[in-house]
């Protein structure tokens, strides 16, 4: 079976996540991913734990290694002249580059979009930022939870009665590399047929506002804007504490005949004045004692949405999961481990997952074996601190 997209060639200038993310998703399904890094600057993503062995390692951090599956990995000192010859050679070989730098870090070092044309007319930009690149926000600096402040994300999150909610994990981080995926392929296609490059700028804000709508249209409506585990749709969606310690099941009641559906589950159907709040009571109550799979298998099969709520082993050693997705892969530092792969199978073609990369492991291989580089030339600039 092929890699769909073995021929395409990607140089990664990105960090931390939303960068990252995306060309994670491209280089697992075989695009040539090679990852700019720099040893003076190094990429937050290496210092964020948890670390393999428990103590900081800029190569075991298990937050990088996840995100940066399948790439290559050079190091290059961006603040050096040479360092930027060296990184426009990548550029002059690649169909796409992607940053997620502040505004006017590539423009100052000298690759900008228009620079970068001038080297690969053809060239195909993806830039990643908080809030895009124009408009009244777009030379601000920040990260995923800067976009969960502004999209509304934490405001509408956490009990009505409390302060705005910040998610514990950086939504735009993932939402934004997603639609930077899809930008890349179309971007692609488009060059295909025309044989022109663009600039694509993906904001982490409007990602999100996406995936909000329905609670903005809640709002407009009079819904309260926090509501906690409860849902605008949903007679009653809440999560129930089961028998065990941090057991729960989540269960939602869409309509009345579902509501009814659950009475009788508790015995309650002949209830005077039968209300969610009645049947959340009896659900509570219930929950208490009983184990969180047979709950929600017994309201499944009452054709009500139910399921048990995982923690993380459970969704580790979840049979649905093991069987396929995750890999197998060796790493210098992580050691035998497994890595999750694309969320996704083909009929007629496949993906791959390898080693997320050390920083700086494939200088020679890229620079020597696939850029024709004189090795002389490039110890010099390893001896210079350009290359590392």
């Amino acid at each position: 079976m092929t890699l769909p997209l073995r021929d395409i060639k990607i140089a990664d200038f990105s960090w931390v996540g939303a960068g990252p993310r995306a060309t994670k998703d491209l280089a697992d399904l075989g695009a040539e991913v090679i990852k700019i890094e720099s040893r003076k600057r190094l990429d937050l993503g290496r210092m964020s734990p948890p670390f393999a062995g428990g103590k900081r390692d800029i190569d075991a951090s298990a937050f990088f290694a996840i995100t940066n599956t399948s790439k290559q990995s050079v190091a290059i000192n961006l603040a050096e002249p040479a360092g930027v010859d060296m990184a426009k050679k990548l550029v002059a070989r690649a169909d796409v580059v992607v940053e997620n730098f502040s505004a006017g870090f590539m423009e100052r070092i000298g690759l900008s979009f228009e620079e970068l044309k001038a080297i690969k007319p053809d060239i195909i930009l993806i830039s990643v930022s908080v809030a895009g690149r124009t408009g009244p926000l777009g030379k601000i600096r920040g990260y995923g939870n800067s976009a969960a402040a502004l999209s509304g994300l934490a405001s509408m999150s956490g009990w009505p009665d409390r302060a705005p909610h910040m998610p514990p994990f950086a939504y735009g981080d993932v939402v934004a590399p997603m639609f930077a995926t899809v930008a890349t392929l179309a971007a692609l296609e488009h060059k295909r047929k025309t044989g022109r490059g663009q600039h694509i700028d993906i904001s982490q804000v409007e990602p999100l506002i996406h995936t909000l709508a329905d609670s903005y249209a809640a709002i407009q409506k009079g819904k309260p804007a926090k509501q906690a585990n409860a849902s605008s749709s949903a007679l009653l969606q809440d999560v129930f504490s089961c028998r065990g310690k941090d057991q729960y099941v989540a269960v939602t009641l869409s309509t009345q005949q579902q509501l009814l559906a659950a009475a009788d589950l508790l015995d309650i159907a002949q209830t005077k004045d039968l209300s969610p709040e009645t049947v959340r009571d009896a659900l509570s109550c219930y929950c208490q004692t009983a184990d969180k799979h047979a709950v929600a298998k017994r309201f499944k099969q009452a054709g009500i949405a139910a399921e048990a709520v995982a923690d993380g082993r459970d969704v580790y050693t979840d049979e649905a999961l093991q069987h396929g997705h995750y890999r197998w892969i060796n790493h210098a530092k992580l050691g035998l481990c497994d890595m999750p792969a694309p969320p996704l199978r083909f009929s007629v073609s496949s993906d791959r997952v390898t080693a997320p990369p050390c920083l700086g492991e494939h200088l020679q291989e890229v620079f020597v074996s696939m850029l024709g580089e004189d090795p002389a030339h490039i110890s010099k600039l390893v001896d210079a601190g350009i290359l590392a």
